[in-house]
C-alpha cells in the first residue's frame, strides 16, 4: 500500500485552544495511506443502508377487509369481469405489487471496513483537518462549556467530531444540543462520521486506541 507522506507530527492543544509542549506522531499505517475510494464508498453505503427502516408496506387484495362476494355475474354485463370489492381495479381495493418490508442491510469484510476508516482518516490528515486535544472533562453537563471549547479551537461554525478513548457522559450531554457537533468513542467511529466532519478532534488518549483497532 502506497504511503502519502512520512509520519505526521501534530502539536497537542489544551481545552482553551493553546498549544502545549507535547507533540504526537500519527502512524502512517492509519493516517498516511493512499485513500481507497471504493472502500470508502462501500462502507458509507453500508452505514446509510443499515440506517434505513425498510418498514414501508401497503395492503394487497388478500389483506383488505371486505366481502368476497362476487359483484356481478361473470358474463353478459358487457363490462370487465370482477371477483370482489377487494379487486385492485376498484376504489378501496388492494394494491398491485405494493411495497413490502425490506431489510436493506448488508455485510462487509472487517478488513475492508478498516481500510475505509484508514482511508477516511488519511483524507482528513492530508487536508490538515485533524486536531489533537489534551484529555479533558467537565464537572457537569453544560452546553455553554462545550460551546466555549469549540470556540477556543475555532471550529464552532464547522461540523466537528470529537473522538474520545472512552465514554464521558458530561462531555456527551454538553455537546448534543449544538448543531453539527458530535462526540463519539473510538469503538463508535465510522467512515461516514469521519468524512461528514469538517474538523476531526482527537483526544490525546484516543490516538493509541484508534491505531490499535485499525492497524
Amino acid at each position: 500500500m502506497l504511503k502519502v507522506n512520512t509520519a505526521m507530527e501534530l502539536n497537542v492543544v489544551n481545552q482553551k485552544g493553546k498549544e502545549t509542549s507535547k507533540k504526537v506522531t500519527l502512524s502512517d499505517d492509519v493516517f498516511g495511506i493512499e485513500p481507497n475510494e471504493h472502500a470508502i464508498y462501500l462502507d458509507v453505503k453500508q452505514y446509510l443502508a443499515n440506517g434505513r427502516q425498510g418498514t414501508h408496506k401497503s395492503k394487497e387484495r388478500a389483506e383488505i377487509a371486505g366481502s368476497t362476494r362476487k359483484i356481478r355475474k361473470q358474463k353478459g354485463s358487457g363490462g370487465a369481469r370482477f371477483g370482489s370489492i377487494k379487486s385492485p381495479l376498484l376504489r378501496g381495493g388492494g394494491r398491485v405489487f405494493g411495497p413490502r418490508p425490506v431489510d436493506h442491510s448488508f455485510k462487509l469484510n472487517k478488513k475492508l471496513k478498516q481500510l475505509a476508516r484508514r482511508s477516511a482518516l488519511s483524507t482528513l490528515a492530508k487536508d490538515n483537518a485533524i486536531m489533537v486535544v489534551e484529555d479533558f472533562s467537565f464537572d457537569k453537563p453544560q452546553t455553554k462549556s462545550y460551546q466555549e471549547f469549540l470556540t477556543n479551537l475555532k471550529v464552532l461554525d464547522k461540523k466537528s467530531l470529537l473522538v474520545l478513548s472512552e465514554q464521558d457522559k458530561n462531555i456527551y450531554l454538553s455537546s448534543r444540543n449544538l448543531k453539527g457537533a458530535r462526540v463519539v468513542t473510538v469503538s463508535e467511529l465510522s467512515t461516514y462520521g469521519i468524512l461528514n466532519a469538517k474538523s476531526l478532534l482527537l483526544s490525546e488518549s484516543s490516538i493509541a486506541a484508534i491505531e490499535k483497532s485499525l492497524s
